[in-house]
């Protein structure tokens, strides 16, 4: 009996540990350090420090001509561009970029993708402007254009080992049909990779044309590694996944709140609230074309949250790698992330 004892005392204390180990997981990522404002400002407030930061991020080796490659040249201070000493092409920090032909200070593009990036909650054009003292359209502009970088960097993610997959809409109550093809609503798929210990590690929010197979299989082909289990609610189109090379496991779980509390979909059922709520807290509507870059936005923070500090920079990054966007181009949205 003693020997039982002892035995069972083990599973439990273990039990616990696992349990605590968990827990302080969770709260390591809820609970840690941002970039405070105060820190940001030390780090980006001037135009010089901003500067300095774009040359590191774009020419971490020193100068590389984009005409010729070559990587000797000379910087005109007078006019804030760098000569090549080979072909003499001149070219600014910020040509061929995502910042290329801006008349902003730098440290205005750095403040916006600061508020981006640090907060959990989106961010609306109205309130960016009064951030940065700028025009509505201006800020609009500057949001939609770092939303699309976020949205071409998570196109290179892809999920694999465990992964909880649902269908979901944007979109208000409307007159009409309910539910599944209901008009005025914008269709999406959201899945979430965990750990076997149930901690969630990525997620996609991804817009599809419907919940038909094609467009599952679309999805599953380019994003999901093959080999992985992907659990499903009874909806047949999450079949397609198999098409991938990945196992696929259905589980009809019924409607409303006992569909909403299965352990199984446990994290893409409390990823999509939190993004419902963080949209629709934030937007009063969001354009039917333009639904690709609000998810990603809110895809690119989750992803990112285990060093939020270095989000910011990261983004910079990507940025200084993406060809300039005019306005023609992000009215042009594509439709399907």
């Amino acid at each position: 009996e003693d020997g039982i004892r002892d035995e069972c005392t083990s599973l439990v204390g273990s039990e616990m540990c696992i349990r605590d180990r968990v827990a302080m997981a969770r709260n390591a990522i809820q609970f840690q350090k941002g970039l405070s404002l105060q820190s940001f400002v030390k780090q980006y407030g001037s135009e010089e420090q901003c500067e300095q930061v774009l040359y590191r991020l774009r020419w971490p080796q020193g100068f590389v001509c984009p005409e010729c490659g070559n990587t000797t040249g000379c910087a005109l201070h007078s006019r804030k561009i760098y000569q090549c000493h080979k072909c003499h092409h001149q070219t600014s920090l910020t040509a061929g970029t995502l910042f290329h032909g801006t008349k902003l200070a730098l440290t205005q593009w750095f403040l916006a993708i600061y508020l981006l990036t640090q907060r959990k909650q989106s961010l609306s054009a109205l309130q960016l402007s009064r951030d940065l003292g700028v025009k509505y359209d201006t800020a609009w502009r500057m949001k939609h254009k770092l939303m699309q970088v976020m949205l071409e960097r998570g196109r290179q993610d892809t999920l694999g080992d465990r992964i909880e997959i649902d269908d979901a809409y944007l979109g208000g109550e409307m007159p009409g049909k309910r539910g599944r093809g209901a008009h005025h609503k914008t269709p999406f798929i959201a899945a979430v990779e965990t750990t076997q210990d149930g901690r969630p590690m990525k997620l996609h929010l991804r817009r599809v044309a419907g919940f038909q197979q094609r467009e599952i299989a679309r999805y599953a082909s380019a994003s999901l590694v093959p080999g992985s289990i992907v659990f499903s609610d009874g909806l047949a189109c999450f079949a397609a996944v198999k098409t991938a090379g990945c196992r696929h496991v259905p589980i009809v779980t019924g409607s409303g709140r006992t569909a909403a509390r299965h352990p199984t979909f446990k994290w893409v059922n409390t990823l999509l609230g939190n993004v419902k709520t963080a949209l629709t807290g934030t937007f009063h509507a969001i354009r039917e074309k333009h639904v690709p870059r609000y998810l990603a936005e809110f895809e690119y923070r989750f992803n990112r949250r285990f060093d939020l500090p270095a989000m910011i920079e990261r983004l910079a990054y990507v940025a200084l790698r993406t060809p300039p966007m005019p306005q023609r181009l992000l009215s042009l949205a594509e439709q399907w992330g």
